[in-house]
């Protein structure tokens, strides 16, 4: 018999349990479909102050209403109220309503190249999971064909068309039967072609025997969408690139949102405080801060980067940004009005995924429009965070883009909501529990308005953790920091011992304010 399938050195057994790591199979249950209406939804009565409308009330009210339905619909148990006291520091509060599955911390980390992927599925529940694995942003580069029937209908299937590159079939059938099969499939493929089975035996004399034939890869049903999608990617990895690094777009619901100070002072937290190599992107080319922010003024940037995305490598990677501290570097944008910067969408989306390979932590730092590379940035990304401040308009917006992101990422945790600018003297606010509840995602982290903490630091070109390493926003953003990396402050600092950092944004003589001006002269 040939064995035209490409062979896999098999390095650990816990491929079983894979699906340990990923989401639980009750999050998987989708909402009723947009078409459909919501039951309820009619009977939602206005919030009415006097004679006055209240568009809050009346978000609020039709978010819990639909929340509500979608809970019933999924038999999932009613979440609890969350109690007013579960602060962890900083106006930092842990909404997750009990009751209600979680999301599971491990993230998959692939990349998926421009491939054909068809799926031979016997039963419902695997024809669901890759169903939804074919709609994950991780294959948005492949295309993914799914089908009725395991290995037999696959058998059939390729006596009259090519094989695509990777083929995943379903077998509920004993070994001897499944092996038998796998022959007579082997016959009908083009050499090269990966092959992935899911069984029902958790069977390690039958996984060898399939390794030995030449399949790539042996899952156990029932598999996850993530399951399945980490299985591909990992047949897929590029051996010369050893990481992909995790990226984390940072966005504000609305202009002034302070968005761009969260991702900056964030990324030197998680750089200068956890200790991890962090890039941070500015994609604002007309208007970026990141330059001014860290008293830098890069010759080139992020813009010389889109313009030749083809040739970018590591060595020009290198050159094109700047360092900053040890761990902190920089791609800073032009911000200059010279040009109209009409730049490619796909561009974009090459422009990051070849600096995810330079660090494992690149902070995207997103301007305030909307078009389509912003779209693909959104949900691409691994983690999204939304600034908004405590007003209607922000509401309003940050609505929308977590209706969108959750839309166009079915298999990940929604997009993490940030408060910033909380409680500016005189100015009417929306109370953060009405503000969570409206969007159905509570806030992650609540960051104090402090005119002259962030003045100074902003006309410096410093960070918050340096200028006021003891006010409530450095602590906030060091919780924030640890939230997005997932990782915990070294324990000189959990001590409350400050650590002297490793770098420093480098001063070039005086304030910004004097260096910046003197460029004109």
């Amino acid at each position: 018999m040939s064995k035209p399938f490409a062979t896999q050195d098999f390095d650990a057994l816990d491929t079983f349990d894979m699906d340990d790591e990923f989401i639980d199979p009750a999050a998987s249950s989708r909402p009723p479909l947009p078409f459909a209406p919501m039951p309820g939804t009619a009977a939602v009565t206005e919030a009415v102050i006097g004679e006055a409308y209240n568009p809050v009330g009346k978000l609020v009210a039709e978010t819990e209403t639909a929340v509500a339905a979608a809970v019933a619909s999924a038999s999932l148990p009613t979440a609890s109220p969350v109690a007013p006291d579960e602060v962890l520091s900083v106006g930092l509060t842990s909404y997750e309503p009990a009751g209600l599955p979680v999301m599971s911390s491990g993230a998959v980390e692939v990349s998926i190249p421009r491939i054909a992927v068809h799926v031979f599925a016997e039963r419902q529940d695997t024809l669901a999971s890759a169903e939804r694995a074919g709609q994950d942003r991780r294959m948005a580069r492949a295309t993914t064909q799914i089908r009725i029937g395991g290995v037999a209908a696959a058998i059939e299937a390729y006596q009259s068309e090519p094989t695509p590159p990777l083929i995943v079939v379903e077998s509920m059938k004993d070994a001897q039967t499944l092996l038998a099969e796998i022959d007579q499939l082997a016959e009908v493929c083009d050499a090269g072609t990966k092959v992935v089975i899911i069984g029902a035996a958790n069977d390690i004399l039958l996984f060898r025997e399939l390794m030995r034939r030449g399949v790539s890869e042996y899952l156990v049903a029932p598999v996850q969408p993530l399951q399945l999608i980490s299985a591909i990617g990992g047949l897929f990895a590029d051996p010369a690139q050893p990481f992909v690094g995790r990226s984390i777009a940072f966005v504000g619901a609305r202009g002034g949102a302070g968005a761009s100070a969260v991702a900056h002072n964030t990324a030197y937290a998680m750089s200068e405080r956890i200790g991890v190599n962090t890039v941070i992107v500015d994609y604002d080319l007309p208007f970026g801060t990141a330059g001014l922010d860290f008293n830098q003024d890069p010759l080139g940037g992020v813009a010389d980067a889109l313009n030749q995305p083809d040739r970018l490598d590591a060595t020009l990677l290198d050159r094109m940004m700047v360092r900053c501290t040890d761990k902190l570097s920089l791609f800073a944008a032009p911000a200059t009005l010279d040009a109209d910067w009409d730049i490619q969408p796909d561009a974009f989306e090459e422009v990051t995924s070849r600096i995810r390979s330079t660090a494992p932590f690149v902070v995207l730092d997103l301007p305030h429009l909307w078009s389509g590379w912003m779209r693909k940035t959104l949900i691409s990304a691994d983690e999204v965070v939304i600034v908004a401040t405590p007003d209607l308009a922000s509401l309003r917006n940050a609505k929308n883009m977590i209706d969108l992101i959750k839309q166009g990422r079915p298999n990940d945790a929604p997009p993490r909501l940030v408060l910033n600018q909380v409680g500016v003297p005189g100015r009417p606010e929306i109370p953060a529990k009405d503000f969570g509840a409206a969007l159905g995602i509570h806030p992650s982290l609540i960051i104090p308005f402090d005119a002259k903490v962030f003045g100074s630091a902003a006309n410096n070109g410093q960070m918050i953790v340096d200028a006021g390493a003891k006010t409530k926003a450095a602590e906030a953003f060091e919780t924030l920091a640890q939230i997005v990396s997932r990782r915990e402050l070294p324990t000189a600092l959990m001590k409350g011992k400050p650590a002297a950092p490793t770098g420093a944004p480098a001063k070039k003589g005086g304030s910004i304010l004097a260096s910046l001006f003197s460029k004109k002269r």
